[in-house]
């Protein structure tokens, strides 16, 4: 059973739409498959998704409405180039664009602001009452119960410090944002990887990784309390990063086998953030009345670097020929989004002032997830003739945790994918391959419920996701 010669043709076409959908914001699959086929090799594809993920307010949601598709199609390219310098040291560069995020809410839902949106929820202004009523029974030694607690209740509601409050709340209620909830992100990764291969069965390899990052965040909406209004703008800009691996490969018979990992890198960036809330000229008198110190409401005018932080990963792939003309694939990812958040500078220390209000008296961040991704994806390829190849393909993904932020809300997917692989001449090829995902069932929470089990929408609605890609090689 001698596959050699099949080894580029049959994996080539299970590389389209690899990975265009997967837990928290990996997008690329960050392969390398490239840069370990034999001899000098190039390819450039595109992968497009068209995501439908649909939901309805549930949780501390006031109401109950359905909420239209929040999930923006979107796509990537990919380019490699393998140079075979002598017999042990090779070369590669290789581009994608590893991590993601297009979302943006429609129609009408707490994610969209409209006249009428408060500051504060109306459970939290009890829980300020229940507070205030709390600290009023405490300061004349009473004891805390259900009859002393109605009657301290009734005591702040009718006192001129609430009525204060109250009123000031209201006014503020006109300077919130108006709009919708959207936000994006982008990267770019080149990664430059020099190769040494001691025998014909052994690659050891390792480089450097340049990553650019940028996008832009708007939450509105009741879902977001007085975030109702915020912006942050991340302007492009750029981090470096390295990868180490090892592949082991048997070519007679189509065995190939490698372990890569790639390191996280981080993002210095001074990011442009915005809290329409801020314009309210009683904004210093609300805050002090919720019991927030003067420091505090001078950090929240200040402005410093934000570090956002790509995660590290680890993929596993494996091949093997299992008969004449047929190989079997299999690829495990590993990616480490629960050490990844993001909380911009003002945003976190608005957290920082506010976050008594919900439990959260150190703050809170705009991003983050509770669980590690992982996921599998394999599969059969085959050649048909001396001209055609094909594959077909299942994945699953654990997704990074379930309540999830309300700008990912999915929790990982299974799939189904097909490939086809047309070769005109022996050194060139055209693949395209086409998969359909299931997509996770999940909660979806705001940053100040992060670390909960409180949330404000549920997308169960039977989402899905098409996607599909194009791909060109050379071997020569």
């Amino acid at each position: 059973m001698k596959l050699k010669a099949l080894t580029t043709a049959i994996l080539a076409t299970a590389l389209p739409a690899t990975g265009v959908f997967a837990a928290a914001m990996d997008r690329s699959g960050q392969s390398i498959s490239a840069f370990l086929q034999p001899n000098n090799y190039f390819e450039a594809g595109i992968s497009v998704l068209d995501p439908t993920v649909e939901g309805k307010e549930a949780g501390t949601s006031a109401t109950r409405r359905n909420i239209s598709d929040m999930a923006n199609d979107y796509y990537f390219p990919s380019a490699a180039l393998k140079l075979q310098l002598t017999d042990k040291f090779s070369f590669g560069l290789l581009y994608d664009q590893p991590f993601g995020a297009d979302a943006e809410y429609k129609g009408d839902n707490v994610f969209v602001s409209r006249p009428g949106d408060t500051v504060l929820p109306a459970s939290t202004v009890d829980g300020i009452v229940n507070s205030f009523a709390v600290q009023t029974l405490e300061a004349q030694g009473l004891p805390v119960n259900e009859q002393t607690l109605a009657q301290a209740r009734t005591g702040v509601l009718n006192s001129t410090r609430f009525q204060q409050l109250s009123g000031a709340l209201s006014a503020a209620n006109g300077f919130l944002g108006t709009g919708n909830t959207k936000a994006e992100l982008d990267t770019q990764n080149i990664s430059m990887i020099f190769g040494y291969q001691p025998t014909e069965n052994f690659n050891i390899y390792g480089g450097g990784v340049y990553q650019t990052i940028k996008g832009n965040v708007s939450l509105r909406g009741t879902a977001y309390s007085l975030y109702n209004g915020y912006d942050a703008n991340i302007k492009e800009t750029g981090g470096v990063g390295w990868l180490a691996g090892v592949a082991y490969q048997i070519p007679d018979i189509a065995l190939k086998a490698s372990l890569t990992y790639r390191s996280e890198i981080d993002h210095d960036v001074n990011i442009q953030e915005n809290l329409s809330l801020m314009s309210f000229p009683g904004l210093n008198a609300v805050l002090s009345g919720l019991g927030v110190s003067a420091e505090q409401m001078q950090a929240m005018n200040g402005s410093e670097k934000t570090t956002i932080t790509t995660p590290q990963s680890v993929n596993l792939d494996f091949q093997t020929g299992i008969m004449a003309n047929t190989v079997a694939f299999a690829n495990v990812r590993w990616v480490n989004w629960k050490d990844v958040s993001l909380q911009p500078y003002k945003f976190g220390k608005v957290s920082e002032a506010i976050g008594g209000l919900v439990g959260k008296p150190d703050g809170f961040n705009l991003v983050e997830y509770s669980d590690d991704q992982w996921s599998i994806t394999t599969g059969i390829g085959r050649k048909l003739n001396d001209q055609w190849a094909g594959n077909v393909s299942v994945g699953w993904d654990s997704g990074a945790g379930n309540p999830v932020t309300t700008l990912g809300p999915t929790e990982g997917y299974w799939n189904i994918g097909l490939g086809l692989q047309y070769s005109p001449t022996p050194s060139t090829f055209i693949a395209g391959g086409v998969k359909y995902f299931w997509l996770g069932d999940a909660k979806a929470q705001t940053g100040a419920q992060a670390g909960t089990s409180n949330y404000v929408a549920d997308f169960d609605e039977d989402n899905h996701a098409l996607a599909y890609g194009l791909k060109i090689g050379y071997k020569f």
